[in-house]
């Protein structure tokens, strides 16, 4: 899954959720049942990481192009140093 693909996953959850948790109310709220509400958005939550979790291929519409190996070994790692500062001791 893509950068873009994460980001759109993750909107269609919170758009899902939000949706079906009002539905979910809406639903126990009419029907007078906290047991209806629970099982209605249950079955919502299972339902949304059904579409979002898997990788599915409208997630891969934007792919990474990786550098090859042999190109990675022409460019080296630039090198860190470090400098550290000594504290003079007190007496």
């Amino acid at each position: 899954m893509d950068w873009q693909g994460q980001k759109l996953a993750e909107q269609i959850m919170q758009i899902m959720l939000l949706v079906f948790a009002v539905t979910a109310f809406v639903a126990g709220y009419v029907l007078g049942s906290f047991q209806m509400m629970v099982l209605v958005y249950a079955g919502s939550v299972t339902l949304t990481g059904l579409i979002t979790i898997p990788n599915w291929p409208f997630f891969n519409r934007h792919p990474l192009n990786w550098l090859d190996p042999s190109e990675a070994e022409k460019h080296p790692k630039p090198q860190v140093t470090v400098i550290s500062k000594k504290k003079g001791s007190k007496k």
